[in-house]
């Protein structure tokens, strides 16, 4: 309803601005594109604000979102990028200002394919499918290289060139097949399959040259990825160039930047090689030439040391210590016998001068009777006992009479 104003009635800003909060609150959500010129996600904060323009029209609209619906687009969308936006308006009336409140946010065009694959790429590595675990080292020389590539391509030729000319004797086992459109998964997948079957093929490489997201599409299809994931064979992606990234170069064995750099990494450089060989012949060399060099000088050490070069002076040092050990043994020994002649001399002139024939050398006797038991007082003698009576030079027998000692009769 229309307002009933005037310049002698007129209404207050504020309630302009809230009759226009209040007419814009009973609009619906609606479905609005345009194109993200200005984008601020501010760490920690729980909104994010973007501005959307309208390019054909130069009018831009202030937009705000809550981080989780932001966050499932992050990784596809940046600044000037095109979008659609689910959004409801809002008006702020303390300003005058008129933002969308984004409920969902989708790529368009590029975006939205990216999208999908961003999707496609999360659910493919939480099987495990891009794990570094399931990566198969290549052979350090194939016998035989399988080729993916499109028909007289430049790909096709970077490789065989390249290869060729690192190593003349390499084969390849080249498969032309599409390498865009609607037959090229397809194609690409059963070449791959018809390579992994041949025993003989070592490597299998699938080139492509460079191209726009839709071009490369077919290297991210989930069928190719998941043949890739299965082959025995170890892969090789080499699309596009260094930033072209497809689900391919994940799920491969090995990734080349370009179908040149798959060649230098699958085949070997034979001038490289045959200069390591010579590297390590020449170390191999001065080792060799240092070990018998060491030997040589410790034999020639072991040759100046005085046992061996005057063997007989060990045996005359240990002659003079083993004549001057027994010389001083028989001066010990010598020492030893003297002491022990003086000892003895003294002790038996002490024993003689003891014993009891000495005693009866000097005129006395030893009264014994019949047991040979000694006298030693008269009257342990009865009268007409017989005693033997031992002298210096001999013994004779004696009785005592009237309380003498006289010979027997």
């Amino acid at each position: 309803m229309a307002l009933q104003t005037s310049a002698e009635t007129p209404i207050p800003v504020g309630e302009v601005s809230r009759l226009i909060g209040g007419w814009i609150d009973r609009l619906g959500a609606v479905w609005v594109e345009g194109q993200i010129t200005q984008l601020s996600r501010r760490p920690g904060a729980g909104v994010v604000f973007m501005t959307l323009r309208d390019p054909s029209h130069d009018i831009s609209v202030s937009v705000t979102c809550y981080r989780q619906v932001f966050d499932k687009v992050a990784d596809v969308i940046s600044e000037g990028a095109r979008v659609v936006v689910h959004a409801k308006p809002e008006w702020y009336a303390p300003r005058g200002q008129l933002s969308l409140r984004a409920a969902e946010i989708k790529p368009v065009g590029v975006g939205e394919l990216l999208a999908r694959l961003e999707m496609l790429k999360k659910a493919l590595a939480a099987e495990g499918l891009f794990a570094a675990e399931r990566k198969r080292p290549l052979p350090f020389l194939p016998q035989l290289i399988g080729l993916v590539c499109g028909r007289a391509s430049a790909a096709e030729r970077d490789v065989l060139e390249n290869a060729r000319h690192r190593w003349p004797a390499v084969r390849f086992e080249v498969r032309n097949v599409a390498v865009q459109g609607v037959h090229a998964v397809p194609q690409v997948i059963e070449a791959v399959r018809e390579l992994d079957g041949r025993p003989d093929v070592d490597v299998i490489i699938v080139a492509r040259g460079g191209g726009s997201v839709e071009d490369l599409l077919p290297f991210s299809d989930e069928q190719l990825v998941r043949v890739v994931s299965q082959a025995r064979t170890p892969v090789v992606s080499a699309i596009g160039h260094e930033p072209d990234s497809p689900l391919l170069d994940l799920v491969a064995d090995l990734r080349a930047s370009t179908p040149t750099d798959a060649a230098k990494k699958v085949v070997p450089d034979v001038g490289e090689e045959l200069a390591r060989i010579q590297q390590l012949r020449e170390r191999a060399l001065r080792s060799v030439t240092g070990f018998l060099d060491r030997e040589e000088r410790g034999l020639a050490g072991a040759l100046n040391r005085p046992c061996i070069r005057e063997p007989h002076r060990m045996v005359e040092v240990r002659e003079e210590q083993v004549t001057a050990l027994l010389e001083r043994g028989r001066r010990t020994l010598g020492h030893l016998l003297d002491r022990a002649d003086s000892e003895l001399t003294h002790t038996l002139a002490r024993v003689v001068a003891l014993s009891p024939k000495a005693t009866l050398e000097r005129g006395y006797a030893v009264l014994q009777r019949s047991d040979g038991s000694a006298v030693r007082a008269p009257e342990e003698v009865g009268d007409g006992e017989e005693l033997r009576a031992r002298v210096a030079e001999g013994d004779f027998t004696v009785r005592r009479v009237d309380g003498a000692v006289t010979p027997p009769a």
